[in-house]
């Protein structure tokens, strides 16, 4: 009995990171998506190309 249990919770627990995994991935994507559209369309300020963010 203890080793299925044990068997059944290591399926959930890989099922469970190869989600959160895909899911961050995706996210990775959209972000880096994001950083290209800002340092592209990125204003002229006085001529030459500003920051688009501020730090």
């Amino acid at each position: 009995m203890v080793p299925l249990l044990v068997v059944l919770l290591l399926a959930l627990l890989l099922f469970g990171a190869g989600f959160a995994l895909k899911a961050l991935w995706w996210i990775a994507v959209i972000v880096l998506a994001i950083w290209l559209i800002g340092f592209i369309a990125r204003p002229t300020v006085g001529g030459r190309r500003g920051r688009w963010y501020r730090w």
